[in-house]
């Protein structure tokens, strides 16, 4: 080709300031700039790789506390529902002696709109011997007919219909958790040794009150604190076993929200006097729910700061950029761009960067929270069981992924991110262009 043709192919090309307005009148010329800088190919291609690193580090960070947040969520409503299911959502008990009016309780009680069920119980500890094998156990006794109205334990029997059948009054029937049974090598038909703390005085001197119960069936609520610690039988056959007489250690209630159980429980207070003691399952949880909640707020924190980190990458990337782009940010403020403006620009440069690992954080964590139940067994293949239900008392992964989590891990995380382009992208701003083209 010859020179005067080559000439005359680049000038076919539109100039810069022959292109149509139309093109850039609708945003800030701030924006296009920053956005230009982004997609351009960079002479140092470490910037471009710091960049890189600075999405995956805070689309993982992303990722992991939505999925950590969501799995501690879950966890805690599954324990919430496990425990209200089994034990009860409020407690009525005397002040130091057996309640003999269970009846009239219980009917005050249900005048409250809240509460939807009521049901006398007793309880106490007894020892358990099976097969040379003995173990401590709370014994709860429950009237068959009344006890559906305040808890799952009907639903919860295995190898025996129902608890009318199970329970009858004066054949000292038992019902064992499956793992109490499993330890105690227990099954339907077998008779296990019940021993109470309190003793009988005879000639012989202090003798432990000994009473053998019949296995009727086995329950299973799937919490490791009630299968392997609890044993059920009749209220009246655990009034004789505790001599209370016709009296019962309380009432147990359940109510339609349990969430409200705490103002309930001070509602009743009120309207039963002093003569009663109301609790309520956040009390007798308490520990338990204090220590979760502390739990999933440290495990907050300690993700943040992962996204923390990944977004400060961000200064690197943008501190470098800036030093490559000295004669750019020179030649802009000589043709009239404010520090303002050159602040813009590497704004929108780190902001795209927070807001590209967001994104992707966010569509990750969603996806792996929403798939858990499918994630944790294919890790079981490799590892073993995940959770120990002797010490978290479930045995499966849960997952409660809550839309107001997801925003507010989104919002801390594009926060950070854009904390994290003011310091670069205001030493831009503080360029001096007679400096910066002084050995351009």
């Amino acid at each position: 080709m010859r020179p005067q043709e080559r000439s005359i192919h680049y000038t076919t090309r539109e100039p810069c300031h022959q292109r149509p307005l139309y093109r850039y009148m609708f945003q800030p010329y701030e924006l296009f700039v920053g956005l230009r800088y982004t997609r351009a190919k960079r002479r140092n291609h470490f910037i471009s790789f710091i960049s890189l690193v600075s999405i995956l580090g805070i689309m993982l960070g992303v990722t992991a506390l939505i999925t950590v947040t969501s799995v501690m969520n879950g966890f805690e409503k599954e324990m919430r529902e496990r425990i209200v299911g089994a034990s009860s959502h409020a407690t009525v008990t005397g002040l130091g002696e057996p309640l003999q009016n269970w009846q009239e309780v219980a009917d005050i009680t249900m005048t409250h709109p809240e509460v939807i069920g009521a049901a006398p119980y007793v309880e106490g500890q007894v020892m358990l011997v099976h097969s040379g094998r003995s173990t401590g156990a709370l014994v709860r006794g429950v009237l068959p007919g009344e006890e559906g109205k305040v808890s799952e334990l009907g639903d919860k029997l295995e190898q025996v219909d129902s608890l009318d059948v199970a329970l009858q009054p004066g054949e000292y029937g038992l019902l064992l958790g499956s793992d109490l049974a499993a330890y105690l090598g227990a099954f339907v038909g077998d008779r296990i040794m019940v021993i109470t703390p309190e003793a009988s005085v005879t000639p012989m001197g202090f003798v432990p009150r000994v009473k053998r119960f019949t296995v009727t069936g086995i329950f299973r609520f799937g919490m490791f604190q009630f299968d392997r610690n609890l044993a059920v039988m009749h209220a009246a056959d655990s009034a004789r076993l505790f001599k209370l007489g016709e009296g019962y250690s309380g009432v147990r209630l359940k109510l339609e929200d349990t969430g409200r159980a705490p103002l309930v429980a001070r509602d009743l207070r009120d309207e039963l006097g002093y003569d009663y003691y109301v609790s309520d399952w956040t009390q007798q949880n308490a520990n338990y729910f204090l220590a979760v909640k502390m739990e999933k707020t440290m495990m907050f924190i300690i993700l943040s700061m992962i996204v923390a980190v990944a977004a400060f990458n961000i200064i690197s990337t943008l501190v470098m950029l800036v030093q490559d782009k000295q004669a750019d940010i020179a030649i802009l403020r000589t043709q009239g761009a404010s520090p303002g403006s050159i602040l813009s620009i590497f704004v929108v440069q780190g902001t795209l960067i927070g807001v590209l690992g967001t994104v992707f954080g966010l569509i990750g964590g969603i996806l792996l929270a929403s798939n858990i139940d499918v994630v944790v067994p294919f890790i079981e293949q490799f590892t073993g069981p995940v959770l120990n239900p002797e010490v978290y008392y479930i045995d499966e992964m849960p997952s409660d992924l809550r839309s107001s989590d997801v925003i507010k891990v989104g919002l801390m995380s594009f926060g950070l991110s854009l904390l994290a382009t003011i310091y670069p992208a205001w030493r831009a701003s503080r360029t001096d262009p007679a400096r910066a083209l002084a050995y351009e």
